[in-house]
This record gives C-alpha cells, sequence and structure tokens, in this order.
C-alpha cells in the first residue's frame, strides 16, 4: 500500500510539473484563481477533520493542521498575487 501510494505521489509530481511548466505566462492569473479555490477546498476539509473528531491520532491531527496552514498560506498569497496583477490593467490617474 505504502508503495503505491509513494508511485501515485511521484507520478503526479511529474505530471503537474510536465502540465504546469507548459502554461504561458498570460494564463498565470486565471490558473491562480482555480488554484484558490482548490486550497479553499483543503482549508475547509481539514477544519471539517478536526472539529468532527475525525482525526483521532496525534499524526492525523498534526497533519490536519499542517493542511489548514499550508491552505490558507496558498489561498491568501494567491489572492494577494491575483490583486497585484489585476492592479496591472487598471487605468493610471492623470496628474
Amino acid at each position: 500500500m505504502l508503495v503505491t501510494n509513494l508511485g501515485t505521489l511521484v507520478l503526479a509530481g511529474f505530471i503537474g510539473y510536465a502540465v504546469i511548466s507548459k502554461v504561458p505566462t498570460t494564463l498565470h492569473t486565471p490558473l491562480m484563481s482555480g488554484t484558490n479555490a482548490i486550497h479553499g477546498i483543503v482549508v475547509i476539509g481539514g477544519i471539517v477533520l478536526i472539529a468532527t473528531g475525525a482525526a483521532t491520532d496525534t499524526f492525523s491531527k498534526a497533519l490536519a493542521v499542517l493542511a489548514v496552514t499550508f491552505g490558507t498560506v496558498n489561498v491568501v498569497g494567491g489572492f494577494l498575487v491575483t490583486d497585484r496583477m489585476l492592479e496591472m490593467f487598471k487605468p493610471k490617474d492623470r496628474p
């Protein structure tokens, strides 16, 4: 089981790198919004696991807290980057 899970993780990493490296720069902001939505689901899932007590042992609780922490950092960072990118397209005020 562990070998299968590790193989899946490694394969997903290679496929993810191959897909992301082919994305043009102009599509970065829309893709960032999509990943914000995905990580929002990760944050909610981690909070639900912690709140309902589904994570029973210490390792599961620590992993859920780690998922919530990293997911939150990614969502906030993604929104900051998206906002900064959108600022570039706003018209500048004339003096």
